[in-house]
């Protein structure tokens, strides 16, 4: 089937109608957000108070506990749109695509939010009780009396700034099938490279984590395990598009 030739002029209205339709929906999930956003805060507080049962957490301004507020209802509303926002451009750009384009820009649409949310989770569940463990245990370990009350602005925005950097980190095996498949990296030259790669996944885990060795290398494992997992979907032979 043909795409219906459009002029430049429709071409931007439809464009305009996409992006507004994407704000409504941007401004409907953030008014949503700012009543589930105390529900977010309890689950995003829970897995340090569940390794620290007894522990609160400080508000050092009044404005405090809007901005927290606000900035999760934020956050709500781009989780929520985000996919919509996708399909538009999707939908968009589909048209003027060739099949083999739309072949690799389909899956991408599909596997980056999935990549994003294993790696949200895997920070969530598995990194964060290692970390926020042992920064208590390093605070509490003060050797001048001291009582610890993190600030609840710095805790959420470590927190969420966590399972961005994870949510990120793990869109790896889609860069690199996205190079295969556009002709630029063999699966020969990704495995003469895995060496170098290894060093790269390091120094990446390093720089993204907190200064602790636990973190660091409970990136840095699944980064190397998906570089792997992502050998097994590429091809030797490359062909660039045309």
């Amino acid at each position: 089937m043909t795409a219906r030739r459009m002029t430049l002029g429709q071409h931007f209205a439809e464009l305009r109608r996409r992006i507004l339709w994407t704000l409504a929906v941007f401004i409907v999930a953030l008014i949503c957000g700012w009543y589930v956003s105390p529900f977010l805060q309890e689950i995003i507080t829970a897995p340090l108070f569940d390794i620290w049962p007894d522990g609160e957490l400080l508000y050092t301004g009044l404005t405090d506990g809007l901005m927290i507020r606000f900035s999760l209802a934020v956050l709500f509303a781009m989780f929520i749109t985000t996919p919509f926002a996708m399909w538009q451009i999707w939908a968009f750009v589909a048209p003027g695509l060739h099949r083999r384009e739309r072949g690799i820009v389909w899956p991408i649409l599909i596997a980056s939010p999935i990549l994003f949310l294993m790696g949200a989770v895997f920070a969530f569940y598995i990194l964060f009780p290692f970390v926020f463990g042992f920064f208590l245990e390093l605070n509490m370990a003060s050797p001048v009396p001291s009582v610890v009350l993190p600030a609840a602005t710095d805790y959420l925005s470590f927190s969420i700034g966590m399972l961005k950097v994870f949510g990120i980190a793990f869109q790896l095996p889609l860069l690199l099938v996205i190079l295969n498949r556009v002709g630029i990296l063999s699966r020969a030259r990704a495995v003469k490279m895995r060496r170098y790669a290894i060093v790269l996944i390091v120094i990446v885990a390093a720089v993204l984590t907190p200064p602790d060795v636990v973190s660091q290398i409970l990136l840095a494992l699944p980064m190397w395990g998906l570089f792997e997992l992502s050998l097994l979907f590429m091809r030797d032979d490359v062909q660039k598009i045309e």
